[in-house]
Parts: structure tokens; C-alpha cells; sequence
């Protein structure tokens, strides 16, 4: 009878879950978002249910494919994995059925095939050696070394001090750092040890005493046993003919050594028990530089322990600076690239080995350095060398070449391909404006590695958005087109909630909660809330959200009334909005001294822009209007519409002549393009604000230019083919399979969903 109260229990827990989904929120609000953590939370307390949920969201899984349900089947897919990976031990009967399951999604479009084929591919391998799942998630989010499984992830939250007040800042501090607490490699060796001996031996495993026995146990000892566990589970995972039953018996045999350990008589058999999942390897990081993010992800490829000084490294790192960026795709014809030789004539790019900064030279080394007159060598900063770089990696590709200049005629044996054995997942939370920020770091970021490839192959970049809003907004407002709340300043995260249901209940929800937790007084009732919701939120969103919407950046080139002044060239993500600027009272007396009759508000512009239209055909048009102002977002209103496409709203003044006088109207211009070029005719400058941040803004313009950002990597590869073929037009050769535009990938449960 219990047993039928419980299974009763979670099956009403799931169908709350899947009414939310189709907008029926539950009746407390407060519980909104909250549904999937409690009833994770509830397993977790009663471990020996697991197989309950999973045997419950399996047959939903089913009705809802037979019912033509399609928006249940990937938030039900995701609770089912996430309570698989947790679960103590699940019969290979029922992970059959999951995998089953999952090999039907093959026939479904994306995202359902997608998603259907990565966990079909997870599920083959848990059947074969139970527990690889759980294994592989903590010795990569724990940076746990292991040669079988030498995966290293880290998340990164990055906000913004001027947009969240410094109590939600502190707030997550707090809890990034409480997350942390009690997660030391030796605990989490015992983690994978004991949930890989009851995933495999179920309930023939005495948790208990295993648990006794390692925590008797030395360090080294510890980590000589979860080498032995961790090398029989990769082992079995990968051979093709792997048996469960050969892989179980291996593993009862590690079980019985660590036991041998324990007192005649001290075993006990108990029921099955949870193994605890930690916390992912969090940091929390306040986004005050410009390139705050290469360096964090800098150090992570290469810690501080792995190179220099601590001390010189961290004033390197502070007194970095950006160099020799051309701004335009004209700086790839004035970069060097070595692609062919090892030696590109330059001494300061001379192999790491031969011109080691942080190592005595010795002979050998010092008589095979080659010498070059007449030269000015740079001294660089040991951040910023290739030297540095190259030097910290410890891939199979990154070897010392240094002995290969001795002799010209021996080849040099060819490099192991890299591996892209780390992955940083990078956290954002705020509004729009933060996107923005991002859009500007990660186009500066790719044409960085444009110029000096380091990061790319050796370090998987996944990006993931949580919506804060918090106090008063901070944009430029222009005529008619005021920012009316807080809502208009998460443009994205309404158009991903949109696209993903299952984003919009778990993380939208998020946008006002997590203020209101930093809120809080100080109270038992609070920590309990705080330090397991939010970072369980962002957890389960990094592990489980994989499937990324991809949104155009665009690039801008600013011209400005002064003719000595420079153009500006920067990018934006969501929008564009200009404002009529307020010119001089003096000055416009004097150049206006002719004008008899006003002309209205606004200023004239001439905007020429490329239509679309549904054969993509280049339909180019040219118009001259007066306006007060006019907007251009990028997200659009509806997830079935292209995400390649401005929509402008431009304020057009129409004059109006009758009886009474001269009035003036304002009409609403709208279209649609992918780009377009704007100018003042009566050169009166107006101000122009990227991604609706105030701090982004651009005084005395004259004329824009927005167009799609190019892909840093595509113009090198252009630029290079138009030197060979200088009458060809197309894309030829390499150019044609290079991703032309630059595209910024955030990641949700299901991307988009048509």
C-alpha cells in the first residue's frame, strides 16, 4: 500500500509538471520553476525511487508520443536522464526501454532526433557498464585526474557590477562559494567508487561497510583504488563486445579488496543508498575588464601552478593589453601566419624550448638558437608570447621542437592532433546589455585566435544566459519608442522561452526570483532555499543544456561629424537605436539663418538598405524621409522567424498643410533587412545606443553602416584566396565550407523548437 501511495505521489508530481508546460501555473506562484527541483529534491531523500520516476516518465514519454504531444517528450526526456545519471542502480530492463525509446526520436525532426541520437549513444554505453554517466560528470566538472577520462570542465559566471545591485552580487557569491564547500578530490573519488560498485552490484553491495572502509583508507590508497574503478568502467564502455555480467564480476573483485579491509563480521547488507552528485567547479566573477574573459579562460587552459611566477604572472595579466587588432578584414593582409614552416624568420617566435623565459638556457639549447643581425626583437609579456602559451599545454600536440633546428634535413615527426580536453561553460546573468558585452568579447575573442590560434582547439566555449532584472532600467529612449519595463530589457530571454518551453519554466522564472532571494533577511529558512535552489538551477542548466540557438552579431561603422575624427567600428546583438542629438542653439542660428519656415521635428536621412524578400534576391532601395529616430532589433517577436533579419521601426515625420497651418504627424516606417546604411543629409549629428545600454552610446554621428558581423576566420581565408584568384567574385576553394557570418551560440534544453 505504500508502495502505491508513493508511485501515486510522483505520478501526480509529473502531471503538475507537464500542466505548467501548457500554461497552466500552478496555484501558489511562488512555485513556479520550482516543480522539476522538488521533485528531483524528493528522489534524492528516497534514492530506492528512482526506478519509480523513471518507469513513470517512461510511460508518459510513450503516451505522449502516441498522442502527438511533442512538447512533453524533451522536458520529459531531460528529467528522465537527470534522474538516471542520479539513481543509485537502474535494472537494464528499463534502461532498454529508455534506449528504445530514444532510437524512435531518430525519426523525428530536429531538435527531437538530435537530442533522441546523444542520449541513445549515453544509454548504449550505461547498459553495458552502469554508472559511466555519473562517473564521467564528476571527474570532468571535478577536474579529477584520470588518464582514461582526462575531461576537465569549470563554469563561469560572469555579471555585471552596474547592472545587479551589490546585494544580488553578494548573494551569489555566497552561495558559489557554499557550493564548494566540502567537495575536496578525496570525497569525490569516494563518490564515483561507491555509486560504480551499486550501479553494477545493486543491492548486493553493502554500502555501508564500503563507505567504512574508504574513509579508514590512506589518500594514496584511495586514489589507487578509483584508478582501478574508473580504468574497468572507460574500459568496458569502450570495447564493442563489452558484457555487463564480465564487467560486474571485474568490479566485484575491486569491491571484495577494498572490503578485505574490514573486521570479520563488520558487514552488513542494507537497501540501496544515494550517492551524492557535487556541485560543479563554479567561479563567480565580477565583469569589470574588457578582456576579462580570454584571460580567465587563458588561465584556465594554463593555471597559475603551470607557469611562471604567481606574482609575475598576475601583473602580466594586469598590465595585458590589447595589440595589433586591425579592425576591419584588410589587418588579416597585415598579420603573419605560419602555416607550413615551423621557422617564420622572426626571433621573437622562436620555439618554446629555445627561448624559455622562465628557464636557465643550456648549452646545447644556447648553440642551436638561431641568430639574426640587424633586428629589434619586442619583449613581450609571458601572457602574450606563443612561447607562454604553447609552453602550458599539456596535450598530445603541444612537444618541443626545439631539437628540430639542428639539422634541416631530418623531419620533424608530425604533431598528434589537439584535443579539446577542457570545456568552459560561461554563465551569464543579467539583461540585455550583458549579451551585449558578450557579443563584444566574443568577436574580440575570434579575431584574437584569427591572428594566434590558441584557444580554439584546444578548449570547448559553451555559453548559457540566466534573465536578472533588477531596479530601474538604463537606455537610451527615443521618440515613440520608449522602453516601457523591465520586460523590454530581456528581449532574449522572452524570444528563448518562446523557442524552448522547458527554458522558460526552469531558468525565465529565475529573472525575478533570484533578486528577491538576495532579499531576503538573513534566516535558516533562506540558506535552505539559496544554497540549494539557485545552485542547483544553474547545474542542472549547464549539464542538461546542450543545444544551442545560434543569434546573428552585428557589426556597426560609425561615422562622425567631425571629419578628423576616426570612424568607429563596434558590434551589437539585440539592437540599434538612434536619437535626434540637441545641436548647439549659437550654431544652429548661424547655419540656419536662411530658413524662414521650420521643417519639423527630426532631422532629414537618406537610408538605403537591402529588402527581403522570400526568393533572397538582393533588392536594394534607397529612400529620404525625416525622423525623430528609429530602432533595429534583431531578436524577433516570433521564434518562426528568421533570426538573420533586422526589423526597423523608424519614426517618419509627415507634413501636413491645411487651412489652419502647417502640422506634423508622426507615422511608424517599418521593414525588414539584413542591412542597411543611414546618413544625415543636413549633416546635424544624432546620437546612436548599442544593445540598449547607455554606456554604449555614440554622440555627433553623421552615418551608420550595420551589416551581419563576418566571421574573423572567413575574411583571413578570403583575403588569401582573392591574392591567388583576384577576378573571382564567389567563394572558392576553402572559403566555401567556412561559416561566413559570426554566429553567438547560447544553450537551452532544446534550442529552438518549431
Amino acid at each position: 500500500m505504500e508502495s502505491a501511495e508513493v508511485e501515486s505521489d510522483i505520478l501526480r508530481r509529473v502531471r503538475t509538471l507537464l500542466r505548467e508546460l501548457d500554461g497552466h501555473h500552478p496555484a501558489c506562484q511562488s512555485d513556479r520553476g520550482m516543480l522539476r527541483w522538488t521533485l528531483h529534491k524528493k528522489i534524492d531523500q528516497n534514492p530506492s525511487n528512482s526506478s519509480v520516476l523513471v518507469r513513470i516518465l517512461v510511460k508518459e514519454l510513450e503516451r505522449a508520443e502516441r498522442g502527438d504531444f511533442r512538447h512533453y517528450i524533451i522536458p520529459l526526456l531531460h528529467t528522465l536522464m537527470y534522474t538516471l545519471i542520479k539513481a543509485p542502480c537502474i535494472s537494464d530492463e528499463l534502461c532498454s526501454r529508455v534506449y528504445d525509446f530514444c532510437k524512435k526520436l531518430l525519426t523525428l525532426p530536429k531538435p527531437f532526433c538530435t537530442i533522441g541520437l546523444d542520449y541513445a549513444m549515453r544509454l548504449k554505453m550505461e547498459r553495458t557498464a552502469p554508472g559511466t554517466l555519473y562517473q564521467r560528470m564528476v571527474i570532468s566538472e571535478q577536474s579529477l585526474k584520470s588518464d582514461p577520462y582526462p575531461y576537465q570542465e569549470k563554469i563561469f559566471i560572469f555579471a555585471d557590477p552596474e547592472l545587479l545591485s551589490e546585494a544580488i552580487c553578494n548573494a551569489l557569491v555566497t552561495d558559489t562559494e557554499a557550493a564548494q564547500v566540502s567537495q575536496s578530490p578525496r570525497a569525490c573519488m569516494c563518490y564515483v567508487v561507491i555509486h560504480a560498485m551499486q550501479a553494477s552490484l545493486g543491492e548486493g553491495c553493502d554500502v555501508s561497510g564500503l563507505k567504512r572502509s574508504l574513509q579508514e583508507m590512506l589518500t594514496s590508497d584511495i586514489e589507487h583504488w578509483f584508478r582501478q574503478v574508473v580504468a574497468a568502467v572507460e574500459c568496458a564502455g569502450h570495447e564493442a563486445n563489452a558484457d555487463r555480467g564480465q564487467h560486474a564480476a571485474r568490479l566485484e573483485e575491486i569491491y571484495h579488496a577494498i572490503l578485505s579491509t574490514l573486521q570479520a563480521g563488520d558487514a552488513s547488507s542494507g537497501g540501496l543508498q544515494g550517492t551524492p552528485l557535487p556541485n560543479p567547479n563554479i567561479s563567480f566573477h565580477l565583469w569589470t575588464e574588457e578582456d576579462q574573459l580570454w584571460k580567465e579562460l587563458v588561465l584556465f587552459i594554463r593555471p597559475l601552478s603551470q607557469s611562471c611566477e604567481p606574482n609575475c604572472l598576475s601583473q602580466d595579466l594586469d598590465n595585458f593589453e590589447i595589440q595589433d587588432i586591425i579592425s576591419d578584414c584588410e589587418y588579416c593582409e597585415q598579420t603573419r601566419f605560419s602555416v607550413l614552416s615551423t621557422d617564420s624568420g622572426i626571433e621573437r617566435d622562436l620555439p618554446a624550448a629555445a627561448e624559455e623565459p622562465f628557464a636557465p638556457c643550456s648549452a646545447e639549447t644556447e648553440q642551436s638558437r638561431l641568430h639574426r643581425k640587424g633586428g629589434i626583437k619586442k619583449k613581450l609579456s609571458p601572457l602574450e608570447s606563443v612561447a607562454f602559451l604553447q609552453a602550458g599545454c599539456n596535450s598530445a600536440g603541444a612537444k618541443s621542437p626545439a631539437k628540430s633546428q639542428k639539422r634541416v634535413s631530418v623531419l620533424p615527426e608530425p604533431a598528434a592532433p589537439l584535443q579539446r580536453l577542457h570545456t568552459a561553460r560561461i554563465v551569464l546573468l543579467g539583461d540585455d546589455r550583458i549579451l551585449g558585452r558578450l557579443a563584444q568579447a566574443y568577436h574580440s575573442l575570434r579575431k584574437r585566435e584569427t591572428r594566434r590560434v590558441f584557444l580554439t582547439p584546444r578548449l570547448n566555449l559553451q555559453f548559457y544566459y540566466i534573465p536578472v532584472v533588477t531596479g530601474q532600467p538604463n537606455t537610451l529612449t527615443v521618440a515613440d519608442h520608449a522602453v516601457t519595463g523591465q520586460e523590454e530589457l530581456c528581449e532574449v530571454a522572452r524570444y528563448l522561452g518562446r523557442a524552448d518551453p522547458w527554458y522558460e519554466s526552469n531558468i525565465n522564472t529565475l529573472c525575478h526570483m533570484i533578486p528577491k532571494l538576495a532579499t531576503m533577511p538573513s534566516s535558516p529558512s533562506k540558506h535552505l532555499v539559496t544554497d540549494l535552489f539557485i545552485a542547483d538551477v544553474i547545474a542542472y542548466y549547464v549539464r542538461m543544456g546542450v543545444q544551442p540557438v545560434c543569434f546573428q552579431v552585428y557589426a556597426v561603422k560609425i561615422f562622425f561629424n567631425d571629419p578628423a575624427q576616426e570612424p568607429a567600428e563596434d558590434v551589437f546583438l539585440t539592437e540599434l537605436s538612434t536619437q535626434v542629438q540637441e545641436s548647439n542653439p549659437h550654431r544652429e542660428l548661424n547655419t540656419n539663418k536662411k530658413k524662414t519656415t521650420p521643417d519639423g521635428p527630426g532631422i532629414d536621412l537618406t537610408v538605403t538598405y537591402r529588402k527581403v524578400v522570400v526568393s533572397d534576391r538582393a533588392k536594394e532601395i534607397a529612400m529620404s524621409l525625416r525622423s525623430t529616430g528609429l530602432v533595429m532589433k534583431a531578436i524577433p517577436a516570433d521564434e518562426a522567424e528568421d533570426l538573420v533579419c533586422l526589423n526597423v521601426n523608424i519614426t517618419e515625420i509627415i507634413r501636413i498643410n491645411n487651412l489652419s497651418g502647417r502640422s506634423f504627424s508622426a507615422v511608424a516606417n517599418r521593414l525588414k533587412t539584413r542591412s542597411i546604411k543611414i546618413r544625415s543629409t543636413e549633416q546635424r549629428p544624432f546620437m546612436v545606443c548599442l544593445d540598449k545600454d547607455s554606456r554604449r552610446a555614440y554622440r555627433n554621428v553623421i552615418s551608420v553602416e550595420v551589416s551581419p558581423c563576418l566571421e574573423p576566420s572567413y575574411c583571413l581565408q578570403k583575403t588569401r584566396t582573392m591574392k591567388f584568384s583576384l577576378h573571382e567574385t564567389e567563394d572558392v576553394g576553402l572559403v566555401k565550407y567556412m561559416p561566413k557570418s559570426l554566429l553567438l551560440p547560447i544553450n537551452t534544453f532544446a534550442g529552438v523548437i518549431q
